[in-house]
């Protein structure tokens, strides 16, 4: 089986279905797309993905995308590896309707925070007519993007963003408690725990980890899931926002 990866080091989607793909040891060819320059919208980019989005997986050729669909592709078709999908069918509900929750709530959410605090600088250098170019040949992201705008997202969405990833951070904490942990569904980490992982280690790389350190159950699962053997190799030098933006780390001027 030949597995080809087009993904972003640092895209939280991308992170996801890397994490799989360690976790269960299968190897696989890396194409590293950079986003600010635009490779996703390029038309041999875009032949197989017509989102103009990462990550695509190309599996002995067939095309998949979509990160919550790939790592579910990958837990149904490399089975005998490394599970993370629930045999009972009733935890497995419980385990897609996290997902949902996860994909709509804090997935959405931590691209506010991302693009107003990193990527900002790149977009505020262009003109106005470059900006809008950008942002409306962009086939999923053009409404975000313009909504952002050069000057960033206003306080408010910030603001709105943050309360978001709070409610999460607090249902993560209550799924844990309910389901006795340590991981959200229980003793076993499932993909609804590989789904949220990037939203939380982005903040965390925002310097924003005290905002669930009053959630001990949730501070517990941050330590777990960077303990797993697949998070270094998924998180290799330059996956983290501050290692390709000097001014987002702690003390830049």
């Amino acid at each position: 089986m030949a597995y080809k990866l087009y993904n972003a080091p640092q895209s939280t989607c991308s992170q996801r279905v890397r994490f799989v793909l360690n976790a269960k040891g299968l190897p696989f060819a890396e194409e590293k797309l950079d986003l600010l320059a635009g490779d996703q919208l390029k038309p041999e980019y875009l032949a197989i993905n017509p989102n103009g989005v990462v990550p695509t997986l190309d599996h002995d050729g067939n095309i998949v995308v979509d990160s919550s669909v790939i790592i579910e592709y990958l837990d149904e078709v490399a089975s005998q590896s490394s599970n993370f999908t629930p045999k009972d069918p009733v935890k497995r509900a419980a385990m897609r309707s996290l997902m949902r929750f996860i994909d709509e709530m804090p997935a959405a959410a931590v691209r506010v925070p991302t693009f107003n605090l990193a990527f900002l600088p790149r977009f505020a250098a262009m003109s106005e007519d470059e900006f809008i170019a950008f942002a409306e040949s962009k086939p999923l992201r053009k409404e975000f993007m313009l909504a952002m705008g050069r000057k960033g997202f206003p306080q408010k969405e910030m603001d709105s963003a943050v309360t978001r990833l709070r409610r999460s951070y607090e249902r993560m904490d209550e799924s844990i408690e309910s389901s006795g942990g340590p991981w959200l569904l229980g003793k076993d980490i499932t993909l609804a725990d590989i789904a949220v992982m990037p939203a939380i280690v982005r903040m965390a790389d925002l310097n924003r980890e005290s905002d669930w350190a009053d959630l001990p159950r949730v501070a517990k699962w941050y330590e777990l899931i960077r303990a797993q053997p697949a998070f270094k190799p998924t998180y290799y030098p330059g996956s983290l926002l501050t290692e390709r933006f000097p001014h987002l780390r702690k003390g830049a001027a």
